[in-house]
């Protein structure tokens, strides 16, 4: 196989999205666009990608970095004008150069692969990725003779009635033997209305040359969506998002509605998790096997082991064992560590803590900035006070420890291990092991102080 090139066209404007972000940087399943689009071409064996950007070209390149090499195209000119600025770079290299546009996510390797394989099988000069739609309305058709030679591309404007009634279009991705691309691409001309130089004129300048064209056409034409406003990015989504979502089904995941399931790209599921509805599983997020996740949990960059169950939750940069219980209305931060069997209840908050096997933090807490060990069980209402205003600092709980109910911890503080702590304290001083720790007021009863009140306030009325 030849020395493979990729080049992305992503300097376009996109006005019809009408954002001040460059289109290319608009997230498909979590990923821009442009992003999708590179990992295709990696995946398919391209060796060298370049990316010619021209608007907002320092968000893409802050985004993809050294990933790939850059052309700046500092006027829109059209395609092939577009392609000739990779020239110091290409030019008279020998090899294969995949010309995909950057707002085409859905692309996959097989796919290019396959376009790739027909291209250098047939010993072509420029081999397009076409397609048939039945309602070709705005795309250039494919121009075939008798034999079902390629002849030429055919734009929308300039096609017969009769042209306008072929279904195969061109998708906008070439493959072209490099050498021979360069050579066309100094003869296109502009003489067009919009006086720009479009590569598809490049495919009639071989043809003239007696090079031999070709196309491959890929059967399925979602593949080949061009993403140009808000309403193709959302029609789009829904397409990666199913694909997903089946491939998960078909590894033996089981998805109760796959239509409210949100998976990003990446993530990772074992088999006989259950998802429920409204599940959003985001980033670098791996789940174990027989998980039940949902309804309602969004999970971000987390890992899950095995048998964890979550429900109503949301979880950011964390790491839960196997047989960990969450929810409902948990809220974990990022840095957080679950233990094995460690169960967090209803509207509690962790952030940066370690929690160890088989604890309890049942309700109604937050837990910031602490370890705790193992068999503790935190009472509804505690608070380790983690903030003294400047900066944060850490809780120790040893284990088998018991903090009683509306407990503040004021860190820096520690709690050794089989320690009791009195519900209404507030802790402030380490506890040694095997204390009872109480830092509350003695309770003071006067009695008959309510009758006395009433009577004051009954002669005031009077």
């Amino acid at each position: 196989m030849s020395y493979l090139y990729g080049v992305v066209l992503a300097a376009g404007q996109g006005t019809r999205m009408k954002s001040k972000h460059s289109k290319v940087m608009h997230a498909l399943c979590g990923k821009p666009m442009v992003g999708h689009v590179v990992d295709g071409l990696k995946e398919t064996g391209v060796q060298q990608i370049i990316l010619v950007v021209g608007h907002k070209a320092e968000e893409v390149k802050a985004y993809l970095k050294d990933q790939v090499e850059y052309v700046t195209q500092e006027e829109q000119k059209g395609t092939a004008h577009a392609v000739l600025q990779v020239g110091p770079i290409l030019a008279n290299k020998k090899g294969t150069t995949l010309i995909v546009m950057g707002d085409s996510p859905l692309l996959t390797s097989k796919t290019l692969g396959a376009l790739i394989e027909e291209h250098q099988k047939k010993n072509q000069a420029a081999t397009i990725l076409t397609t048939k739609l039945e309602n070709p309305t705005g795309y250039g058709r494919i121009i075939r003779d008798g034999n079902g030679n390629v002849l030429r591309i055919v734009e929308e404007k300039d096609a017969s009635a009769k042209e306008k009634e072929i279904q195969e279009v061109n998708t906008g991705t070439y493959c072209f033997d490099n050498e021979k691309l360069f050579f066309a691409l100094s003869k296109v001309k502009n003489d067009n209305v919009q006086g720009e130089y479009y590569l598809t004129d490049v495919i009639e300048i071989l043809r003239n040359e007696g090079e031999k064209i070709g196309a491959y056409q890929t059967i399925d034409a979602n593949e080949t969506i061009g993403i140009n406003d808000r309403i193709a990015l959302a029609k789009a989504e829904e397409i990666l998002r199913t694909q997903i979502v089946e491939q998960h089904m078909k590894n033996g995941v089981t998805i109760v509605d796959p239509k409210t399931t949100y998976i990003e790209k990446g993530v990772v599921i074992g088999s006989d998790t259950i998802i429920y509805p409204n599940t959003y599983l985001r980033g670098n997020t791996t789940i174990g096997h027989d998980c039940t996740i949902g309804p309602n949990v969004e999970l971000i960059d987390v890992i899950v082991n095995d048998d964890v169950k979550i429900t109503h939750s949301v979880i950011y940069s964390s790491k839960i064992a196997s047989k960990a219980i969450i929810g409902p209305f948990a809220y974990i931060r990022p840095g957080s560590e679950i233990g094995e069997s460690v169960k967090v209840g209803d509207f509690v908050e962790i952030k940066n803590s370690k929690i160890g096997k088989e604890s309890k933090v049942p309700h109604l807490s937050y837990i910031g900035d602490t370890t705790i060990g193992e068999n503790v069980n935190i009472g509804a209402g505690t608070i380790t006070v983690n903030y003294d205003g400047y900066r944060k600092h850490r809780t120790e709980i040893g284990d088998r420890s018991f903090i009683g109910c509306n407990t503040n911890l004021v860190a820096p503080v520690t709690v050794g291990n089989d320690v009791y702590v009195a519900a209404g304290s507030t802790i402030t001083e380490n506890v040694p092991d095997f204390s009872l720790a109480i830092a509350r007021e003695r309770q003071v009863n006067k009695e008959g102080y309510v009758k006395k009140i009433r009577e004051r306030n009954n002669s005031k009325e009077s």
